[in-house]
């Protein structure tokens, strides 16, 4: 199996990305207006006394006044960090950070991190318990064992809110919701099975408690450490592994092995040789999760025994145990049943609700982040962890168990309004993104980047090779590249492509090509040898154009009209269609398409279509149902104006033609965006506010994407490059690394271009 590619970064790109923009991965940021002197009044003195009171009088009436209801905290001592162990609280932040984004992306959680530099139990958990009035729920995470096992069992036993160490019980979420369908594929009951667990720390033995507690019969599971298994009057067992003791006659691993059903690991590299797989049951079910090499890899078990069914802690094998499966959504649940724990019967749900998930069809943008048209089978028992179905599916059961097993404090009436919410809680385009950038993954191209001396350029293409979406070729003076490279830390510049046009041996055909593209346009042979030689961006199309890379990048270093023209003398529009570019304004909860925001000064009626009907591909691509205005500064001819027909035109042309999205116009922006204002047309076409937005002309198109970038806060990707021949994304001038990556990726995923 190749080398895992998510995780092939070097020190240097991982320490760049936690310093780059701000320091960090969070930021606090205001979700009322604080704009005017009556906003402070509010926010504050005097007005902040009125919520006080209430709240005072009714404790509940916090939930409806303050933050404290979607807040979580994720607190550690450093005491087990990651693989890494006692490296101390301050140490533990990074991945604290981490997993408070974490929280947020995937289930719209706001979280703050928390880091104790204690690494006594009771002092631990008194500041934890303190704290209760300020958050909703409390994620315990990398606290070493047994301690893990002692706090959190004193602050469930002390606090009225859910806590829970997803160390432990996040992995056996997601580990008993793969042997669910791991079971359901052999023909297996879980009464019925013999499992053999391998590790006795924190994950290993909250594991084991919850498979048990699902059915399991504890006589059938024998759990071994490193002395082996553990057996009742073994010396130095303490109490939670006296717990899973059990009478055996074996005496090792391997022994234990025999015609066990199960194997699951949490332990250690080659702690299960492949040997001792033969020894199994038929159909053997094997969940080696030790990090990042797992007690046996996937592909010796599968020589050992082709009918095994295998899940590791990997993303570059199939049946991923991943906790991100699990937690945000748990606690997306519980918060929102104000759950006064996460109980077994909660954990059982979840666990539930994720093989489900596994079991039906796979949407069409997970199967297409991945490569492959995933389906229920072997190889797939474990959700994708960023199938969008998560967050419904899942919070929605933790909810309902709350509720059944009685401590849910504020019950869902309507489960269908509530999935609605749900679904409604994040931007369908972060996860379509994070699809694409697997989809790149997948499908590695080789990439030019134009400007390969520029820092900025040079950052964006260490990750795009890093990060594994493919091989970056770099336009430049080879010496000044590989200076660069070599300031930036990379260890081997040397094994970079760089492409440099004063000494490339491809110039020559190059020049060929080119003359005879653009000899009938009054230009000589000199000129377009200079060309090549001297113009950075037709060097690179003409890469581009002939084979010798996939897709281009460019525009730090030149207008973006200007790079759009030396790129045009080499690469053409589609035939028959239209270059044109797409700003994306993406929001908490909402994402809009403008265009054409770059290129066509004053699009007629046929051409208006067609940049409408390719947005809304571009939108449904991105995981949006399109709703399309075309713009104007008249709703339906009030005012009147010279400058309309061509929106009526086009408009007319698709009630003609016919399209598969909701189309309107001409129309004023509120008329398009704002529901009071759209319920004065009660004839309009749109069931809600356009999420494309058509404009009429280059003019207000480029102003308004760039007032929204300035004045909106919304985060913007674009310009994005539309209907070239070969992929061609041209970046803004202002652009920072991860802006280039981002383009360089939706070039190179082929989802835009």
């Amino acid at each position: 199996m190749a080398e895992d590619k998510t995780s092939a970064f070097t020190e240097r790109e991982a320490l760049f990305y936690h310093e780059t923009i701000r320091p960090g991965k969070i930021e606090i940021v205001a979700s009322k207006p604080m704009a005017t002197q009556r906003d402070l009044s509010l926010a504050y003195s005097p007005g902040v006394a009125v919520p006080v009171e209430a709240i005072a009088r009714d404790p509940a009436c916090a939930a409806r006044y303050t933050a404290r209801a979607n807040l979580v905290a994720v607190i550690s001592n450093g005491t087990a960090i990651l693989g890494l162990g006692n490296l101390g609280a301050l140490a533990a932040k990074p991945v604290m950070e981490g997993k408070a984004v974490l929280f947020k992306r995937f289930a719209d959680v706001d979280s703050i991190d928390i880091e104790l530099a204690t690494e006594d139990c009771d002092k631990f958990v008194e500041a934890v318990a303190l704290m209760e009035p300020t958050f909703g729920g409390i994620n315990l995470e990398d606290i070493a064992a047994p301690d893990c096992f002692v706090i959190e069992a004193a602050l469930r036993e002390r606090m009225n809110i859910p806590v829970m160490h997803d160390d432990q019980h996040g992995t056996a979420i997601i580990a008993a919701a793969g042997l669910i369908n791991a079971c359901h594929l052999t023909g297996r009951d879980l009464k019925d099975v013999r499992m053999v667990v391998n590790g006795a720390g924190a994950s290993a033995l909250a594991c084991t408690a919850l498979i048990k507690a699902m059915g399991v019969p504890h006589q059938n599971v024998i759990v071994c450490d490193r002395q082996g298994p553990i057996t009742p009057g073994r010396d130095n067992v303490d109490q939670w592994k006296s717990a899973h003791a059990v009478e055996t006659e074996a005496r090792n691993l391997e022994e234990a092995l025999a015609g066990a059903d199960i194997f699951l690991g949490l332990s250690a590299a080659g702690a299960l040789k492949p040997e001792w797989v033969a020894r199994m049951a038929p159909q053997p079910i094997i969940f080696a999760m030790a990090n990042p090499v797992p007690e046996v890899m996937p592909e010796e078990a599968k020589a050992m025994r082709p009918d095994a069914i295998i899940a590791t802690g990997r993303s570059d094998y199939p049946n991923q145990v991943n906790n991100v499966l699990g937690f945000p959504f748990i606690f997306r649940g519980a918060l929102d049943v104000a759950a006064t724990d996460i109980n077994e019967e909660m954990k059982i749900a979840a666990a539930h609700a994720i093989a489900a998930l596994a079991r039906e069809r796979v949407p069409e943008e997970v199967a297409a982040a991945y490569g492959v048209n995933h389906h229920f089978g072997t190889d797939y028992i474990i959700p994708a962890p960023f199938d969008p179905r998560l967050m419904e599916v899942v919070s929605s059961a933790v909810a309902k168990a709350a509720m059944d097993s009685g401590v849910a404090q504020a019950p869902i009436a309507d489960f269908e309004e509530y999935r609605n919410r749900l679904k409604a809680r994040l931007n369908p385009t972060t996860a379509a993104l994070t699809n694409i950038y697997e989809l790149a993954k997948q499908n590695p191209r080789r990439m030019v980047f134009a400007e390969g001396e520029e820092e900025v350029v040079l950052r964006a293409a260490i990750q795009f090779r890093d990060f594994g979406y493919g091989e970056p070729i770099l336009v430049g003076r080879t010496e000044k590249v590989l200076e660069k490279l070599a300031e930036l830390g990379v260890e081997d510049p040397e094994s970079f492509t760089i492409e440099n046009s004063a000494v490339s041996d491809k110039v020559p055909a190059m020049a060929a090509f080119l003359y005879e593209r653009l000899q009938r346009r009054g230009l000589t042979q000199r000129d377009v040898q200079r060309m090549v030689n001297q113009e950075r961006n037709v060097f690179a199309a003409l890469l581009v154009a002939l084979g010798h890379g996939d897709a281009m990048i460019s525009g730090l270093t030149r207008p973006f009209a200007q790079t759009a023209r030396e790129v045009g003398r080499v690469i053409d529009a589609k035939p028959g269609g239209l270059a044109f570019g797409i700003h994306l304004m993406i929001g908490k909860t909402h994402t809009t398409f403008l265009a054409d925001t770059t290129i066509n000064e004053r699009p007629s009626a046929a051409e208006l279509v067609h940049i409408a009907r390719e947005t809304a591909a571009v939108a449904r691509r991105m995981g949006h149902e399109p709703r399309v205005a075309f713009l104007s500064y008249s709703t339906f001819g009030n005012p009147p104006g010279q400058w309309l027909g061509n929106l009526r035109d086009a408009v007319a042309i698709l009630d003609a033609e016919g399209a598969d999205f909701e189309y309107e116009g001409e129309m004023a922006p509120d008329a398009a965006l704002n529901p009071k204002v759209m319920a004065l047309y009660p004839f309009s076409r749109l069931s809600g506010p356009a999420n494309v937005l058509v404009m009429p002309g280059l003019q207000s198109a480029n102003l308004s994407a760039k007032l929204l970038r300035e004045l909106a806060g919304a985060t913007t990707i674009g310009p994005m490059l539309i209907g070239m021949e070969k992929p061609v994304q041209i970046a803004p001038m202002t652009s920072i690394a991860p802006d280039v990556l981002t383009l360089a990726v939706l070039a190179s995923a082929g989802v835009v271009g």
